[in-house]
This record gives C-alpha cells, structure tokens and sequence, in this order.
C-alpha cells in the first residue's frame, strides 16, 4: 500500500521547538494530540513532540471503530465518554471526519461465545450502554441470509466509526488553532531532570523546558521510558489490514465474527482484517515480560504468529540501542515512521473467510494493505498515570488496539490529570504501580 503519511512529503507541522512550554507530549498519535488540546483548552501551554508524522504509525492504521461494545469494563466509563467528544468534534469539524454511527455486530458461532456475551452485557447494564444480545431469529431481521455458522450476537447500535488516517489530522489542525505547538521530524531523545524531577526534553532541534512531560508515544513508549528509568511490561503486535475495491457491505455495522472482521469505508468499499490473528516479533523485550504476559499468552497463543526477530529499527530489534552514548542520535530518529509489512496469508484467510460466509456477495477484490504495531500490556488496558519516582512523567500507553475510539476519552482524562484536575473515572485499574504491587495481571473483562 502507499500509506498516505510518507517521509518523502514536506512535514504538515513544522518550526522550531518552543524554549518552554508547560506540557511536552511525546508522540503524536491520537491519544498524545487529544491529550494536547484538552490540556490547551485548560489553558496550558502545549507542544507535541513526533519524530515522524502526525498519526503515521497505529493512529492511523487500525480499523477505524469507535466501539463501547465488548470494552473491559474499567474501560468503559472513558470509552462512552470519548464517543461523546467524537460527537462533538464532527459537530465542529463536519463530514471530514467520516463519522458515522452504525452500531458494532460480535457473531456468535459457538454456545460459548453466547455465554461470555451475556456475561459481558449483564456487568456492563450498569453503565447504561444501549448493547443488546440478538438471537439467530433476530439476526435474520436485520440480515435476510445470515451465515449459516452464526447463532446469534451481540449488538450495541450507538457504536460509530470514523477514518483514522484523515480524523487524527484533523483533530491535530483543531489543536494547533487553539494554540498547541505541534513539531513533525523533531524526536525527543530523552527527558532533562532537575533534582529527580521533570525539567524538560531534549528533542533533536534543540532543549524545551518543562515542568510536565507525557509520554504517549505507542509502540515507542517501553524504549523511551526505560531511558528515564522507568520500566513498563510493554510490548508489540502486529495487525494486517486490507481495503478493498468499492462494494456493498453485508451490515452497516461494525462486524467481527472472531475469524473475519469488517466496516464500511467512506470511499465505498470494505476494511477487512483478521478477526483473531496477529503476529508476535520475538526480542529482549519478550523474555524480560515472559511471567506477567503468561495469562494472556495461555488466551491468545493460537492466534499468533511468533515470528524470530524484528526488523531491524522496530522498537524491539535485537540491534535497537537501548542506551543512548553521548549526543548520538536516538533510536527514534533512525525509524521516524514504522512500517510493517502486512501478513498477507492472514488477510487472505479473512477473504477467504468473508467470501465463504456470504457466498452471494460479489468478490472481494484487496485494493491496499498495510500493518500497524499496537502496544499492548498484560491485562490489556492501558496505563494512565503519573510515574511516581519521576515527578512531572506522565504516562499514556498501552491502549491495546483500543487507541483510536478511547483515544479523546484518554486525552481528556490526562489533561484534567496534567492540570491538577480531578479526572472523573475511578484510574485504579490504569495504574502504573499495578505491574509491581503484586496485582494480578490477567487480562480482565473484555471480550
């Protein structure tokens, strides 16, 4: 695929670096820009730090929901609180950033699956989400022919989508009107530290004092933070996806079956990806988390791929400097945008998949694919939190594929945080501490 965010085009967002400011983000994908213009209508004043593109990396590359649906449930709250600020930002924005509720479909082919949907639902009431469980008779409401290996599913209506590659620039353009500094091509290579404490960055266009730094920085952020001293069980996975010449979509939802998933685009034709599958690159990385990663790896290890090494430049290559040696460049600016390559056989089971489950429907013909590397974490929720042995280091990372829907909710969240503010959401579950308190690190509620 030609991915629309490319070194080979002038940067979007360039300058020189502020000499001060009171927040620096490091990273700027969704979480970090929402981040950054919550915190400048707080009246702080902002500059985002990318060492690439605005959005080039997973902002951009996921699917595109905007999905409450299924969400772990210390999630959920901020989830249903960043559908409502997406609301917000198309009623400011307009049509541009392809907004559209069209509600989320998880397909139920086994009994068991109808069992952990209906657990899910029955916790999640609570929180007042519109999720419904539909059975075989109701999907045919809805679907004339369904599958025949669907029995039922879980539906929640007020789910919406979004295009994440044209959005996230958006939301970056919105913040930069309202007064947030953002700087493409400009790498942080490392924090400045007055007395233990946050003083700054160091960027590679110069030093930008700062009492408060947050690091959202995605796959990027366990190699970042382990250069403060801080030390996180981050780690990576790979994600296929495929656009597909212009066609009907079976259901206007979101639709996830476990071994296929899809949405309509607004150029007219399908994202396809996996439902399930992923692939899993093995470095140092991978066996300092081995323990706390085991539940996870006992749920999911059917549907990786484990792969020997990462190519060279990936966060977690065998060859990626861990430790920076005097003024040397950083590891960030030798990778300005990561660019996997997309496990094709993966899609083409998806296809394979989709064309099978809907056999009236006209080929699916793959017009572009592309991969991204999603952060994820051992209970599969992300850190929000300030890290205690740094005053001033905040922390956004780990959103799990998550990023692009929660991606305001979190931005919101961590300004009021950075502020002083109280965030609004009960934050224990997103805890930093978590990892070495002795809590369990099992994956939680979500589907």
């Amino acid at each position: 695929m030609t991915f629309p965010f490319s070194l080979t085009s002038p940067p979007e967002f360039s300058g020189r670096p502020p000499e001060a400011a009171d927040l620096v983000v490091v990273g700027g994908g969704v979480a970090g820009i929402c981040t950054a213009l919550f915190a400048a209508r707080r009246g702080l004043r902002v500059a985002v730090c990318e060492k690439g593109r605005v959005a080039a990396e997973q902002s951009s590359r996921n699917w595109g929901w905007i999905r409450q649906q299924g969400r772990d449930l210390r999630e959920l709250p901020i989830t249903m609180e960043a559908l409502r600020h997406w609301h917000d930002f198309a009623a400011l924005l307009g049509d541009g950033l392809g907004l559209r509720t069209c509600g989320t479909l998880y397909v139920e082919r086994t009994e068991a699956h109808g069992t952990d949907h209906a657990r899910w639902l029955e916790q999640a009431r609570a929180h007042g989400v519109d999720t419904r469980q539909l059975s075989r008779r109701d999907l045919a409401d809805h679907l004339p022919d369904p599958p025949a290996q669907w029995r039922g599913a879980l539906l929640t209506p007020s789910d919406a989508r979004a295009e994440p590659w044209v959005a996230v620039p958006m939301l970056a353009r919105l913040a930069q009107a309202e007064g947030v500094c953002i700087l493409e091509n400009c790498a942080v290579r490392g924090l400045d530290l007055a007395a233990g404490s946050v003083a700054g960055v160091e960027t590679e266009l110069g030093p930008i004092r700062a009492p408060t730094v947050l690091v959202a920085a995605g796959a990027w952020s366990r190699l970042f933070l382990r250069g403060a001293g801080v030390g996180i069980p981050q780690l990576s996975v790979l994600a296929s996806v495929a656009a597909t010449q212009p066609c009907a979509a079976p259901w206007a939802a979101n639709v996830s079956d476990g071994v296929y998933a899809f949405r309509s685009r607004a150029d007219g034709g399908l994202t396809l990806a996996p439902g399930f599958e992923h692939d899993f690159f093995i470095g140092p990385d991978a066996f300092f988390s081995f323990r706390p990663y085991l539940p996870t790896l006992r749920r999911d290890w059917r549907h990786t791929h484990f792969r020997l090494a990462a190519p060279k430049g990936f966060p977690d290559s065998w060859r990626t400097p861990r430790r920076r040696q005097g003024s040397a460049a950083s590891p960030f600016e030798a990778c300005r945008i990561l660019n996997p390559m997309p496990n094709m056989a993966s899609l083409s089971r998806a296809a394979q998949a989709f064309a099978q489950a809907f056999p009236k429907a006209p080929a699916l013909r793959l017009r572009q694919s592309w991969a991204g590397m999603i952060d994820t974490l051992p209970d599969v929720v992300p850190i929000l939190d300030q890290a205690a042995q740094v005053p001033g280091l905040f922390i956004a990372t780990g959103l799990s594929g998550h990023g692009f829907g929660i991606g305001p909710g979190v931005g919101r969240v961590m300004a009021d945080l950075i502020a002083g503010q109280a965030p609004g959401h009960d934050l224990t579950g997103f805890r930093l501490s978590r990892f070495a308190d002795g809590s369990p690190h099992d994956p939680g509620s979500a589907l």
